[in-house]
């Protein structure tokens, strides 16, 4: 007749997949939730390049409307530099 209990064998194995189905459980989580904090990161951060770009524009409004002359400013070979850096980033 066939044995229907539960062999020592068959408990090892049900205890082993319990194991990595627990394991795959945990690094799928760690794994969502770093995504989760990156995407809100990045959010933030293009919040704040949106902020800068409006303050940039107000104050090119004001110095403007202060009377001067729009003065485009002399370039130096480290700015020069850091804007081909720059351009090697790549934006989302």
């Amino acid at each position: 007749m066939v044995d229907l209990g539960l062999s020592s064998l068959n408990l090892i194995s049900l205890a082993a997949y319990t194991a990595f189905f627990c394991l795959g459980l945990f690094i799928w989580f760690r794994v969502n939730r770093a995504s989760i904090r990156a995407n809100r990161q990045i959010a933030l951060l293009e919040a704040i390049l949106e902020q800068e770009k409006r303050q940039t524009a107000l104050l090119k409004r004001l110095y403007e409307a202060s009377g001067h002359k729009n003065v485009e400013p002399k370039v130096t070979l480290a700015a020069e530099q850091e804007d081909e850096f720059m351009r090697l980033v790549a934006e989302r």
